[in-house]
């Protein structure tokens, strides 16, 4: 008779189980918790807006990052501000440093 020890495989197994996860992330930066003074106050581009519609009303941006992750976000910097675009639509704008 043939003795057949599955310590082996379970093993194997729980090494599959354990695997680490992996996803995109993308890293924004924090909000500010103050409100800007007057002098501070911008237009900046507002969720929802389209890229075109951002060209239109505040003009080509400095720079124009290529998408990264899964959906794609998109960065334009402006001189004073940033913008993140998921697919075509504005997600968020904030105040350059």
């Amino acid at each position: 008779m043939r003795f057949f020890s599955a310590t082996p495989l379970v093993l194997l197994v729980g090494i599959g189980l354990t695997t680490p996860a992996i996803a995109d992330q993308l890293q924004m930066p924090a909000e500010e918790t103050t409100a800007p003074q007057q002098s501070e106050s911008m237009d900046m581009p507002l969720k929802g807006m389209s890229k075109e519609q951002v060209k239109q009303m505040f003009g080509k941006p400095n720079e124009m990052l290529a998408p990264v992750g899964d959906p794609p976000i998109t960065r334009w910097v402006y001189e004073r501000y940033t913008v993140y675009f998921e697919y075509s639509y504005v997600i968020h704008s904030v105040v350059n440093k």
